[in-house]
C-alpha cells in the first residue's frame, strides 16, 4: 500500500493513500480538523459535563499518525488531569514516515517531538506511561477483533471514510462502540452522512448534528445517556 506526505492547508501533514483515494486527514488542515472534531467536540465536551472526573478514559478508532494522540497528551498536561488512553491500528506508519511529520512543529510544541515519537515506536499492547498525566496502550489489530477492556468515556472515531471502509459504518459496529462507553460517554467523528447517522441511532446513540471542521459543514456526536435514577 503506498502511503504519500503531503501539506495541508494550514502548514502540518497528512499521509494519502492514493489506492483509496483517502487521506488520513483533512486536506483543509490535519491540526485544525483535529482539534475540531477529537479535541474540541469529544475531548473537551466530555470535560466540560465531567467537570468533577478525576479521569478520562479515551478509545480512538485509527491510530493512524498519532495527531489525536499528540493534542490529547497536550490537553491532558494543560487540564492537570489524567487520561487512559487506548487506540486500535491494523496498519501502523513506517517509522521513516512518522519522522517526517511536522506535528510539534505546526504546533510551536517541538519539545514534544520525543513524546510524539515515543507514540509509534513504543510497544504494542501494554501501557505506556508517557508523562505523568498520559498513559497510553495501542494495540495493532482490526476493530471487529478488538476486545474491550474497562468502560471509555470519550471515542475518537477516526475510521477512514465510509466510501474507502463501508464495513466500519455500519450498525453493528455502533452497537459495539455503545457497549464500549460508560453512561454520559460520548463518540466524535468527523462524518455526518445520514446512513451513518442512522445506524448510531439505531445503536442506542443520542446523536447531533454540530458544526464540522473547516471545509466540512457538519460532523457528528454521539451520546450514550445517564440512565435516570
Amino acid at each position: 500500500m503506498q502511503r504519500n506526505l503531503i501539506v495541508t492547508k494550514d502548514g502540518s501533514h497528512t499521509v494519502a493513500i492514493p489506492e483509496w483515494e483517502v487521506s488520513y486527514h483533512s486536506v483543509y488542515g490535519a491540526v485544525q480538523e483535529s482539534l475540531h472534531v477529537f479535541i474540541e467536540a469529544g475531548f473537551r465536551h466530555w470535560w466540560n459535563l465531567h467537570g468533577n472526573a478525576s479521569q478520562c478514559v479515551v478509545f480512538e478508532m485509527g491510530f493512524g499518525t498519532g495527531l489525536n494522540a499528540l493534542l490529547t497528551t497536550l490537553e491532558a498536561r494543560r487540564r492537570q488531569r489524567k487520561v487512559f488512553y487506548e487506540t486500535v491500528e491494523a496498519f501502523p506508519l513506517e517509522i521513516a514516515l512518522v519522522e517526517k511529520l511536522n506535528y510539534c512543529y505546526a504546533l510551536e510544541e517541538s519539545f514534544w517531538q520525543p513524546v510524539f515519537n515515543s507514540l509509534h515506536t513504543c510497544d504494542w499492547s501494554s501501557v505506556q506511561h508517557i508523562t505523568s498525566f498520559f498513559s497510553f496502550k495501542k494495540i495493532k489489530t482490526l476493530l471487529a477483533d478488538y476486545i474491550p477492556g474497562n468502560p471509555v468515556d470519550v471515542i475518537y472515531y477516526d475510521a477512514f471514510a465510509p466510501g474507502a471502509q463501508p464495513e466500519l459504518w455500519t450498525q453493528p459496529v455502533f452497537e459495539k462502540l455503545f457497549a464500549m462507553l460508560a453512561p454520559g460517554g460520548v463518540l466524535a467523528t468527523y462524518c455526518s452522512k445520514g446512513d451513518v447517522r442512522r445506524a448510531m441511532l439505531a445503536a442506542g446513540f443520542q446523536v447531533e448534528k454540530i458544526p464540522g471542521p473547516v471545509g466540512k459543514r457538519e460532523m457528528l456526536r454521539g451520546t450514550r445517556l445517564t440512565p435516570k435514577a
